[in-house]
């Protein structure tokens, strides 16, 4: 049974998507995700593309010694320089340099004939594999290139040194079929290509990129790159859980398996979509919040009696308990810290100690807490998050025959600050008298959310505002069973972020 190698570009494409950039911190907690996650390969960034991303790929292959950490890099000196400077520290670093291969790339964006094509990647290829003995290079637009052409440029990698050659569906453009009938002819026309590994890199714009990556593993491929919950350019990229899921759920069919810990998709899916400020969709596959939910007579009939009627995989699978551990106020430090263990958290002593506190708290609010209200509270002390500015008090008055105001008093330092403002409703109001009191540089509200992070009357509620400054967006999160103060919360952590 042969192992796929799971390459994960979450930090890469995935960030690439709009609205989707991250900050270091975030991508350091993701990458550790990854990596507790045995995905294999971590494309940490483009080192090139910015000072940010350069530092971001430093600090991860600092943190990160079970997986491999790879830099993008286009196919030109400087890049791939950048790229392994970048790396340096990882104690697996992979340079992935890409040129693009098919007709209308090459003439209209590289402006390069076909053998001007070939002798770049022979050039910079060589040049990567001075720095590093792992090299992919990725042929972009594969699936749109002639073949002929293809096989030429993926051997003349090969010659020079590549240890990974990536056949990637740029636009996603291919069906099955078609990335079958490729795979098999690279196979049989490309000398050398037994000695490497054949990579796949699907987008989903026309639905398939699941479905092109499953299909080229069947093929022969040996690595599928993917992101978590499908991130990336446009529609995205084949999403890893799904990739895994499949091959695991078929696993006799496909003959094939991976290294991940699938008991960890579920929470690193919450933890990519949380940091990011996007909601789950409910039908999304694998970790879609109606993924296991059955609501039809015949179906819950039939779960009911053999879970496999409609079940091909369970929840547990995937690190998603059935039954949740219960808490309450009478529950002790050393039980909340050791069922936050056991759902992934691993927190410093003086997080645990903060932690404790607001559980105390809300346990006076809720009679239950479940493990979804322990992760809620886990999620916000797992990055150091800044409090410039501190909630002290606030007071709002609101209905449908007054004008909404609001009094909010703000700690900064050793200093309360107080203001007063009206608005189109409570949460305008609250909004418009912190604006007064926080400094921050000129920005508009871009988005507000609010979700329900657990069930009944007195649900956490999780409201996610996302803040726009110049070309820059920050997130902000504020968790609370009451929605006004969760409000002013998260929209004082979204500025103290921007500061």
């Amino acid at each position: 049974m042969r192992t796929i190698k799971i390459f994960d570009t979450t930090l890469r494409d995935g960030e690439q998507a709009p609205s989707c950039s991250m900050h270091m911190n975030e991508k350091i907690e993701i990458a550790l995700a990854l990596e507790r996650l045995r995905v294999d390969v971590i494309e940490a960034g483009f080192a090139i593309a910015s000072q940010g991303d350069f530092e971001s790929i430093q600090k991860i292959c600092e943190v990160v010694k079970d997986s491999t950490v790879c830099s993008l890099a286009r196919a030109v000196p400087k890049d791939i320089d950048a790229a392994y400077e970048s790396l340096r520290g990882a104690k697996n670093g992979r340079i992935h340099t890409f040129l693009a291969t098919s007709p209308i790339h090459m003439q209209y964006k590289l402006k390069m004939t076909p053998e001007k094509v070939l002798s770049t990647i022979d050039e910079m290829v060589r040049y990567a594999r001075n720095y590093l003995p792992e090299v992919e290079f990725s042929a972009e637009d594969a699936m749109r290139s002639e073949k002929e052409f293809l096989a030429r440029a993926l051997e003349t990698a090969i010659a020079a040194g590549a240890t990974v050659v990536n056949v990637p569906d740029t636009v996603g453009y291919a069906t099955p079929a078609e990335m079958i009938e490729m795979i098999k002819y690279l196979q049989n026309n490309v000398r050398g290509i037994e000695n490497v590994t054949i990579s796949v890199h699907c987008h989903n714009d026309l639905g398939l990129g699941v479905a092109n990556s499953l299909a080229a593993v069947m093929a022969g491929a040996g690595q599928v790159e993917c992101t978590v919950n499908g991130l990336g350019e446009r529609a995205g990229n084949a999403a890893m859980e799904e990739v895994v899921m499949g091959l695991r759920t078929r696993r006799s069919y496909y003959d094939c398996e991976t290294n991940i810990d699938a008991t960890q998709i579920y929470r690193t899916s919450r933890l990519v979509y949380n940091l990011l400020g996007l909601p789950t969709p409910i039908n999304k596959a694998i970790v879609g919040t109606n993924a296991f939910a059955h609501e039809a007579g015949i179906h819950q009939h039939g779960v009911l009696a053999n879970r496999e009627t409609y079940e091909i995989l369970t929840p547990q699978s995937i690190g998603l308990m059935k039954n949740s551990m219960v808490f309450g106020k009478h529950s002790g430090r050393h039980a909340v810290e050791q069922r936050l263990n056991e759902l992934g958290y691993k927190l410093s002593k003086n997080a645990v100690d903060d932690l404790f506190k607001r559980f105390k708290q809300l346990a006076d609010k809720k009679k239950v807490i479940t493990d979804q209200d322990l992760e809620a509270l886990a999620g916000r002390k797992i990055l150091k998050e800044p409090d410039f500015f501190k909630l002290d008090r606030f007071t709002v008055n609101c209905g449908n025959h007054v004008t909404s105001s609001a009094v909010i008093r703000l700690q900064h330092n050793d200093k309360l600050l107080e203001e007063v403002a009206i608005g189109d409703g409570p949460v305008d109001a609250a909004y418009k008298a912190i604006d007064k009191m926080i400094p921050a540089p000129p920005h508009i509200l871009e988005d507000y959310s609010i979700n329900s992070v657990t069930e009944g009357n007195d649900a956490l509620g999780e409201v996610i505002v996302k803040i726009k400054c110049g070309d820059k967006n920050v997130i902000g999160r504020g968790l609370s069973t009451d929605v006004i103060e969760a409000s002013i919360m998260a929209y004082i952590n979204g500025l103290n972020r921007l500061l």
